[in-house]
């Protein structure tokens, strides 16, 4: 069985090697300083960022998670923006995922937020495979411009 956690300073290497997988998984490339930022910005209750690690029945760091929130117009209450979200490819279809977002949806609820939301890249069958049964498709295209 699952069980999910609120990041802590000890888990800084399992929390690493995870986001080292998403990072590559993503063919993406970040600073160690900015690696180092992100993880003292879970750290810090005062940051707003947030995160959960998941471990399997033996202690072992399967997944993580990281989330904020944000004012809305359309809502009297925030919104939780999942951010991030990554599980071990060895563990994949096991519900790490599902916990993981379940995590999340609980603590946003709790929070008074008025939903959770998160991207993914179109290409990402496995993880799209979950969000179809945990989520709306709201069938919204992201734009950006990097500054």
């Amino acid at each position: 069985m699952t069980t999910i956690a609120r990041l802590t300073a000890s888990d800084h290497d399992e929390w690493l090697s995870l986001w080292s997988g998403y990072l590559d998984f993503y063919e993406s490339v970040l600073t160690r300083e900015q690696t180092e930022l992100t993880f003292q910005r879970i750290l810090d209750a005062d940051s707003g960022i947030h995160g959960a690690i998941a471990r399997d029945d033996g202690g072992r760091a399967i997944g993580i998670t990281h989330w904020l929130t944000h004012p809305a117009t359309w809502s009297a209450g925030p919104y939780c923006y999942l951010e991030d979200l990554y599980v071990d490819p060895a563990v994949r279809r096991s519900g790490a995922g599902a916990a993981l977002i379940e995590h999340v949806r609980d603590w946003a609820r709790e929070h008074g937020c008025a939903k959770v939301y998160w991207l993914t890249q179109e290409h990402n069958r496995t993880a799209r495979s979950l969000y179809g049964r945990v989520a709306e498709d709201t069938g919204f295209v992201h734009y950006e411009i990097e500054l």
